[in-house]
């Protein structure tokens, strides 16, 4: 296999507050393809805005300490200085942010703001940035885009402005894309077309994409791999594939069982996770997910509560973070993923 585009070996980010350390990615490590696509996932609060944002170089280093290394085409992103970061953003690596209207500056019309993209990477004039910025808008989809391009953010539907975003994210052919929650607030069908928007740039330019959501449903279409992240730490990684047919950690379990399903009965309920997320600043001891997982009863010696379970394989491809036995965790497996298709309405599972 070719080397990976980009590489995140033991990522910790720490924000120091009045009330203590917030340790908000907490040894995070994957590799990523050119071509390929990897889903974050997680509840708010598990660290997966904060890990994208150490990638970009967008966390300042005086509010917070960041460790470990994010290479990217063999450039550690973490202590790369800040105006060769500067050349990186927009250029080689590019963000879709979550809210695009809070994103796009509301004084400027959406031309102007491509156009300053495109000046600050590229030698153009400003007539040529305009004509790129106007084939980009067409190519993502905005209808009689050399019109369009003078309007302001607040002119055009949510959708659209996500398409200018996406538009500005890829106006410099990048070769990492980071797309934090693109289709948040977006209806389905919008989302959808979204989607496809970004598979059909991905498959045209081979473009890497790092896909941050809490929505497994987007994860299912979209990904190859799979990462799942709780409390600023990564409890299971796999590929997509094996992430549904089989996955290991409770947690995992717990967002699958809470995922609106075509497929299932309309009459049988979901199942959320109960409880909240753990504190950033004072994590419980032992595994964070304990508090809020049902199945500790299976582990000797209040190992649950005690001591950090380590990230360990499964497969070649599969982590997995848990204490629980293997064959014991396959079996609950199994039994999750029946119940899905089977449990009544009040009834277990």
């Amino acid at each position: 296999m070719s080397e990976p585009i980009l590489s995140v070996q033991d990522l910790r980010v720490t924000f120091p507050t009045e009330d203590g350390l917030v340790r908000a990615v907490n040894g995070v490590s994957f590799d990523l393809y050119a071509g390929k696509t990897l889903a974050i996932v997680g509840e708010s609060g598990s660290g997966k805005s904060v890990t994208a944002q150490a990638i970009m170089g967008l966390i300042s280093r005086r509010a917070a300490q960041i460790t470990g290394k994010a290479v990217f085409q063999g450039q550690d992103v973490v202590t790369m200085p800040d105006r060769q970061l500067y050349r990186l953003r927009g250029a080689k690596i590019s963000m879709i942010f979550q809210d695009p209207m809070s994103s796009l500056h509301p004084y400027y019309r959406i031309g102007a703001q491509l156009v300053e993209a495109v000046r600050a990477h590229q030698q153009v004039s400003k007539a040529q940035a305009r004509e790129q910025a106007i084939e980009m808008l067409r190519m993502v989809g905005i209808p009689a885009a050399e019109r369009r391009v003078d309007d302001y953010p607040h002119q055009l539907s949510g959708g659209m402005r996500q398409r200018v975003m996406i538009a500005m994210a890829l106006i410099n052919s990048p070769s990492l894309l980071i797309a934090d929650e693109p289709t948040t607030a977006l209806d389905v069908t919008v989302q959808a077309s979204i989607l496809d928007l970004i598979a059909q740039i991905q498959q045209t330019h081979d473009t890497a994409i790092i896909m941050i959501t809490h929505d497994l449903g987007v994860v299912a279409d979209v990904a190859d791999d799979v990462i799942v992240m709780y409390g600023g730490s990564v409890v299971e990684s796999a590929p997509v594939a094996e992430i549904f047919a089989a996955p290991q950690m409770p947690y995992t379990l717990g967002l699958l069982a809470s995922i609106p399903r075509l497929d299932r009965d309309p009459d049988l309920r979901l199942d959320p996770i109960p409880g909240n997320p753990p504190s950033l600043i004072s994590p419980p001891p032992g595994c964070a997910f304990n508090p809020r997982c049902g199945y500790s009863r299976l582990v000797p010696d209040d190992r649950c509560q005690q001591e950090l379970p380590e990230l360990l394989a499964v497969t070649a491809d599969h982590r997995v973070r848990c204490h629980i036995p293997a064959t014991d965790r396959e079996q609950l497996a199994r039994e999750a993923l029946a119940s899905l298709a089977t449990a009544p309405v009040g009834g277990e599972g």
